[in-house]
């Protein structure tokens, strides 16, 4: 093993970092670490680089690493003033404040049509441009501070080299497409789209896009830093997902996505025109609401998740005519970001543990199966789709899943795609090419398909009534 070369890959989301170190060639574990992040929707980026230097020593250190490479929630606004110091907290994807802002600039640029012509998508709250524009409308005296705009995998990136200097500022085309000031088909930055935003002209030090087999620099004791990617292109990469694979990933939010030869341009805003980490394009659907619903089955219920499983294949698909809306915590697609959740048609018949479970299952992932409509109705082919995040090791998931899809669903062993993706990254600039590693057994369900739960999802999906 004295040949063995080390490299570690590194996830932080939104709700915690994890650090992965395996073997360049062969992707071996070899070992990891985690750290909690705060809750919220704002905070400040200081603990994530805590987090990440307490999941780096709970993995053993990385003195023995060759090169390293971070991922992380897309979005996230860093602000930073001409010293390199971090203005106000951080305002992260699943801040909502900025719904108006973000159909303010969509008109100002000429439509949404015109908006996801420019940067591949229209904007929503979440998209980073959004929240400048909230900055610049609410707290004009920071928004005239800014010097510099990271996201949260970029800003930790820098601070392994020291975070002063933004000529070492650097990120990948995959986070930069979720800005809303980057066009993917491109790889530019649009600069008139970042400075309306912000209402001011002044000179910007934007982070530096470098290509997806590259270092961008180095960790201040020497180790190089590879790109880097949003977490869903990532999350791709760890899955070694190839044009035709539909990635449904069922974390705080729930996200479809796929690995395309060609961009997209969705005026509609239900999709966005992300780029992936390979020099391909990322077509994704983002729901805010995903497994979150089952832990708020699992408190409705007094049920253990893998309970709440149980309970849910216990009911008939369908749930005996109770439909759940899950907009729990507003929506991003479709964007209603002030709407509730709401259950429809409870009855005496249906309330019971049973129904209710199945109801919530079927409703968290009901929206992702409207989310991978989308994705076909733009092009983009669908040959596997492949299910992760926590939420896909709940027994019922994967078989209702299936069943509300309409296909057969394949399932990888339970683990840490987005720094395993991470880690690809950084053995492909270590090695120079791109490893080929064991995924491991993936399991398969093909379901009875239900497009009768899906009519009445849809149903209530559009009753503006129910959910304003």
């Amino acid at each position: 093993m004295a040949n063995r070369q080390l490299i570690a890959g590194v996830d932080s989301s939104t709700q915690s970092v994890k650090v992965v170190i395996r073997d360049a060639n062969t992707g071996e574990l070899v070992r990891q670490g985690r750290a909690s992040h705060p809750d919220g929707t704002e905070v400040e980026p200081k603990h994530w680089l805590h987090g990440l230097n307490t999941a780096i020593t709970e993995a053993g250190g990385i003195a023995d690493v060759e090169a390293i490479s971070i991922a992380g929630q897309q979005h996230g606004m860093v602000a930073l003033d001409s010293e390199g110091d971090v203005i106000r907290p951080a305002l992260l994807w699943n801040d909502t404040r900025s719904a108006q802002e973000a159909d303010d600039l969509n008109h100002e640029v000429g439509g949404d049509a015109e908006m996801a012509r420019k940067v591949g998508s229209k904007l929503v709250a979440s998209f980073t441009a959004s929240k400048l524009r909230w900055m610049a409308d609410h707290e004009p005296e920071n928004a005239a501070k800014v010097a510099s705009v990271a996201l949260p995998h970029d800003w930790l990136s820098w601070q392994m080299q020291g975070g002063k200097n933004f000529d070492t500022l650097f990120t990948d085309r995959s986070d930069a497409s979720g800005t809303g000031y980057f066009d993917p088909s491109t790889s530019h930055y649009r600069e008139d789209i970042i400075r309306l935003a912000l209402r001011h002209d002044q000179e910007l030090s934007l982070p530096q896009i470098i290509g997806p087999a590259q270092f961008g620099g180095t960790t201040q004791s020497g180790i190089p830093i590879a790109a880097g990617a949003g977490d869903n292109a990532g999350a791709a990469l760890g899955l070694q997902a190839q044009p035709g694979d539909v990635i449904v990933s069922l974390g705080t939010s729930g996200t479809a996505f796929a690995v395309s030869e060609t961009p997209t341009h969705d005026a509609s805003g239900a999709v966005a025109g992300f780029a992936d980490a390979t020099g391909r394009y990322l077509p994704l659907v983002c729901t805010l609401n995903a497994a979150r619903i089952l832990d708020a089955a699992c408190r409705i219920l007094g049920k253990t998740h893998d309970e709440i499983g149980q309970l849910a294949l216990a009911a008939k698909p369908g749930a005996n005519g109770l439909t759940l809306l899950p907009y729990f915590e507003g929506e991003r697609t479709p964007n209603r970001p002030t709407a509730t959740g709401v259950f429809a048609g409870m009855n005496l018949n249906n309330s019971n543990p049973e129904d209710i479970a199945r109801a919530m299952v079927e409703g968290m992932l009901a929206g992702l199966a409207d989310a991978v409509d989308s994705l076909v109705a733009l092009g983009v082919g669908v040959n596997r789709i492949l299910l992760i995040g926590g939420a896909a090791k709940n027994p019922a998931v994967p078989v209702i899943a299936s069943a509300l899809f309409g296909r057969e669903v394949l399932v990888p062993p339970a683990g840490e795609y987005v720094a395993d993706g991470a880690a690809k990254q950084a053995a492909w600039a270590l090695l120079g090419n791109m490893p080929t590693w064991d995924l491991g057994e993936v399991t398969h369900h093909n379901s009875v398909a239900t497009p009768d739960v899906m009519a009445k999802y849809k149903e209530l999906k559009n009753n503006t009534q129910a959910w304003s």
